[in-house]
């Protein structure tokens, strides 16, 4: 590298705090970086030129020696649901952390909301095997602000059609509970009233049962809702079809779930992919009703399993219906959720960096 070369301090991402410390330290006002804090998140204003409120020699300082990095779209995949799948190519960053890597986002528009669900690890390590983006392995972890750009970036460029409310799903690529700190401070961004302003029920974390983190979690004072994939009725069951099963049991995860402090309006949901023939069973379902039967309130989202080039077959629409039938009976509430996007492999567990024809890109792979 050239050493006249100026690094460029990356904004995106940065709490309305370090943007004022960033202010300060070029000898402004700190509430020049308020003013740089909402134009990024609660205007969606990208180009330090054009945030007016801020002096001429301000902005072209910025331009100088800031930079805001949002993800190249590299495809869109839309599909006959309205739902639109992002393949976002990142860049590397100033620090060996952050190495090139592409990553997905879905987002899904309908009546009154829109959903945008977000990744927040290129790729993932957890392993499940039913889920195509586990083939992929780690690749790297996520920066806050390229966890935000997911968000923004759909936004945007849906802006002449965005509805009322917005919600957000970390459910994409990745283990949020195993990249902790970049994914909450890009939660407290999302949450912020003065940033993108969402509200906390309608912002959920996925996570496969990281028991370490779900109790860092629970110490936030802000934080999004928590769903647990569980997938499975018992040990056995859980420890073939999500080998971090075995690092943390079915046993340490219910005794974190019911330590889980639930606000006033809150319910944990636990995620259960129907596989046919493996966990669908009337059995597994009364395993189910006796697993969760010491939590305080719970919901169950029975997903059907979303086709990809894996061992394993879709439930019946008759069988998933009988499953739910037996919750619901044994008072826990329990609803069918049909992934959008499925066709242009957008949906649950279909995030695997593919091409509309198939053939995978080439990624990154851990060093």
């Amino acid at each position: 590298m050239n050493s006249g070369t100026q690094i460029k301090t990356e904004l995106l991402g940065k709490s309305r705090e370090e943007l004022r410390s960033f202010c300060v330290a070029l000898g402004e006002p700190a509430f020049r970086g308020a003013q740089i804090y909402h134009a990024l998140y609660a205007e969606r204003n990208f180009d330090m030129g054009q945030i007016t409120n801020l002096p001429l020699a301000l902005r072209e300082r910025l331009a100088r020696e800031a930079r805001v990095t949002l993800p190249e779209v590299k495809q869109r995949f839309s599909s006959s649901d309205g739902s639109v799948r992002y393949l976002l190519a990142l860049a590397s960053g100033d620090e060996n952390l952050n190495r090139p890597a592409s990553v997905e986002a879905v987002f899904m528009p309908s009546d009154g909301r829109q959903t945008i669900c977000i990744s927040t690890q290129a790729g993932c390590a957890v392993d499940c095997h039913f889920c195509l983006t586990a083939q992929l392995g780690l690749i790297r972890n996520l920066t806050a602000g390229e966890i935000l750009a997911q968000v923004l970036l759909p936004l945007e460029e849906h802006k002449a059609q965005i509805a009322p409310q917005t919600n957000i799903v970390l459910m994409g690529q990745g283990e949020p509970l195993l990249n902790f700190e970049p994914v909450m401070e890009a939660v407290r961004i999302l949450l912020d009233p003065a940033g993108l302003g969402i509200s906390p029920k309608h912002v959920t974390l996925s996570t496969s049962g990281i028991v370490p983190g779900i109790e860092r979690l629970a110490l936030e004072k802000v934080r999004p809702k928590l769903a647990i994939s569980l997938n499975a009725s018992n040990e056995e069951q859980r420890d073939a079809l999500m080998p971090i099963n075995k690092k943390y049991p079915l046993s340490a995860l219910m005794k974190a779930c019911k330590e889980y402090p639930l606000r006033t309006w809150e319910h944990l949901t636990f995620e259960y992919v129907m596989l046919g023939g493996l966990n669908d069973a009337e059995e597994d379902a009364r395993r189910v009703v006796r697993l969760l039967a010491p939590l305080k309130s719970v919901k169950v989202n029975l997903i059907p399993w979303n086709p990809g080039e894996l061992p394993y077959r879709e439930s019946s629409a008759e069988r998933i219906e009988e499953f739910r039938g037996i919750l619901v009976e044994r008072g826990v509430p329990a609803f069918v959720r049909y992934s959008r996007g499925r066709d242009v492999m957008a949906a649950c567990g279909q995030l695997a960096l593919l091409q509309i024809d198939g053939a995978p890109l080439s990624v990154v792979s851990p060093q």
